[in-house]
C-alpha cells in the first residue's frame, strides 16, 4: 500500500518545488526592476510625461496621435 510520502509523489514534490522557486527568483528580479522604473518615474515630470504617452497614447489637448504599426511579413 502507499502513503503520502512514497517516491512518486516525492519526485512530484520536488519538480513543483524547483518550479515555484525558479518563479520566486523570476518575480523577485521583476519587482526589483519595477521599482527602479518606478523611481526614476516619480522623480521626472519629463519622464513620467514620455511614458504616459508611449505606453498609453495619452496626449494633450489639440494633439493628434498616430500609431505606426508595422507591417507583418507573410
Amino acid at each position: 500500500m502507499f502513503d503520502s510520502n512514497d517516491l512518486g509523489k516525492q519526485y512530484d514534490m520536488y519538480h513543483k518545488w524547483r518550479e515555484l522557486k525558479s518563479e520566486k527568483e523570476y518575480y523577485e528580479a521583476n519587482i526589483a526592476s519595477v521599482k527602479k522604473d518606478r523611481a526614476e518615474l516619480l522623480s521626472s515630470p519629463a519622464l513620467l510625461e514620455k511614458f504616459a504617452r508611449e505606453k498609453y497614447l495619452m496626449k494633450r489637448p489639440g494633439e493628434d496621435v498616430f500609431v505606426l504599426v508595422p507591417k507583418e511579413e507573410e
